[in-house]
């Protein structure tokens, strides 16, 4: 198996078929639904809070709602009542099949609901998908998070409707460091060896640094893309402002983080400081224009092109070209 990152890759290009750029068409399916952009925040509680979501929604962009001290049902009420879709996230504890179970009786219901959790194959995420597919039938149900392709086929015939790919290579997770697992420093390389297996749409999420690294997710195999250090920092950004040396930040921490859990316990993620950039509207604009640039490299007008370019490895034993007909 070839091991390699977004660092390692470059594509090729191919003869542009376009006339302009602003041709070329960035939007995806998924879900039921088509959006302007094939990546999503990161559920966290410093990346997005109902404001950015509702922004977000509006916009016509995916969002996941974070599921940190909030109340999920009356979160899913106040967007059914503004006409925007419901997407949340769920953890595998018997609270959350509370929620779930409020959500049905109350009629609120969901259209996506993202079962989050560090090891995400487990008999845990089994029984809530199972409970979520009883519960609310026509909820699109993402599932993760996994690293391999035994996982990926375990979690699609357990009925999820996609599956989140990524395993600590996140910027503010150290989840390797702590315990010896994940996809940190392979990240790009999980994600084709999973989407080899995968029948239904996947997730990548996490060890996005570049707004290059999207196009290079799409050509791997990721019909979504998670992203938070890059959608941290914003302005409107929930995490606190710092100031530091006469700059300012904003914090952003991995929700396995002690900042996150409110202890010492079980943790695996860590704080950062993340600059300011200004606006979330210009980063998703900035966003669009490059990817509709990718796929002018592409030489295609459309997403699913960019999984047709060939591609090398930079350095190392593997470095050559490897041609995808």
């Amino acid at each position: 198996m070839e091991i390699f990152d977004y660092d390692n890759i470059l594509l090729l290009p191919r003869k542009c078929r376009v006339e302009s750029r602003s041709e070329c068409d960035t939007s995806v399916a998924f879900g039921g639904h088509r959006f302007a952009l094939p990546v999503v925040p990161s559920n966290m509680k410093t990346v997005l809070d109902e404001g950015i979501a509702e922004a977000l929604a509006r916009s016509g962009h995916f969002y996941v709602m974070h599921r940190f001290d909030l109340d999920n049902v009356a979160f899913a009420r106040r967007m059914r009542e503004r006409g925007l879709i419901v997407s949340i996230s769920s953890g595998v504890k018997p609270q959350d099949f509370a929620v779930i179970d409020r959500l049905a009786a109350d009629g609120v219901g969901a259209d996506y609901i993202t079962i989050d959790i560090a090891h995400g194959h487990a008999d845990s995420v089994k029984k809530t998908i199972e409970h979520i597919k009883g519960r609310l039938p026509q909820a699109f149900v993402i599932a993760g998070n996994v690293a391999t392709p035994e996982a990926v086929i375990d979690l699609e015939n357990w009925g999820a409707d996609a599956t989140k790919v990524g395993v600590g290579p996140g910027k503010v997770c150290i989840t390797k460091l702590k315990t010896g697992f994940g996809t940190g420093g392979w990240q790009l390389s999980a994600l084709k060896w999973c989407s080899r297996v995968a029948t239904k749409p996947i997730i990548a999420d996490g060890g996005i640094r570049h707004h290059g690294d999207i196009a290079k997710s799409m050509r791997f195999g990721a019909s979504m893309v998670m992203i938070g250090s890059l959608f941290a920092g914003h302005e409107e950004s929930p995490g606190a402002t710092v100031e530091v040396d006469g700059k300012l930040y904003k914090e952003y921490y991995g929700s396995a983080s002690d900042f996150n859990k409110g202890e010492y316990k079980h943790v695996e993620g860590k704080r950062i400081l993340e600059p300011i950039k200004g606006k979330l509207a210009d980063t998703l604009r900035e966003m669009r224009e490059d990817l509709q640039s990718s796929i002018s490299y592409a030489g295609g007008r459309q997403l699913s092109d960019l999984k047709k370019v060939n591609y090398v490895i930079l350095g190392g034993e593997n470095a050559g070209e490897h041609l995808f007909m």
